[in-house]
């Protein structure tokens, strides 16, 4: 499993995970992605038996970005680091992957001082809600959007001062 960061090659399969995962995310064309891509402060890979198995991307605050969510927080707090999507393949769920990719993000969130994020609470991922409290995350509020509801979650990341030793 090695955590990289995206190329302008890895758009296809991160379109392809993307559908796959539509039901938690939202639908996604090539010229949404792109548009989503040229905002990110950060999009990273998580390659596993050959192929991209997992992607995220991050997006700090400043950007022109129309996400309902993202604004929510934009609104509320000057430093934060926003995981705007992330999607695992189906047959490397519940191996780890979430997590290292997640250790990464949260490592490049660490100047922002926090990482938010939204999961869906109708219809529910029980799943990815489990997952967030695991990881430290906490409720801040809810978003009602026409097709889903969802919880708008935040880790607050401390930075660890090098020891003089």
């Amino acid at each position: 499993m090695t955590v990289r960061d995206a190329t302008p090659a890895d758009r296809p399969r991160l379109l392809a995970l993307n559908e796959e995962s539509e039901q938690e995310l939202s639908e996604l064309d090539m010229q949404r992605l792109e548009y989503i891509l040229s905002l990110a402060h950060r999009t990273l890979v998580v390659e596993g038996e050959g192929e991209i198995a997992a992607f995220a991307i991050a997006i700090a605050p400043g950007a022109d970005y129309d996400s309902r969510n993202y604004l929510w927080f934009g609104e509320r707090y000057e430093q934060f680091l926003y995981l705007d999507r992330i999607a695992v393949a189906a047959p490397h769920r519940r191996n780890g992957f979430g997590a290292r990719i997640y250790d990464a993000m949260e490592d490049s969130a660490v100047p922002f001082r926090r990482m938010v994020c939204d999961v869906n609470v109708d219809p529910p991922n029980d799943v990815s809600l489990a997952f967030h409290k695991a990881r430290g995350y906490r409720e801040l509020g809810r978003l009602q959007h026409s097709e889903k509801a969802v919880m708008l979650l935040s880790k607050e990341l401390a930075i660890t001062p090098v020891s003089a030793g």
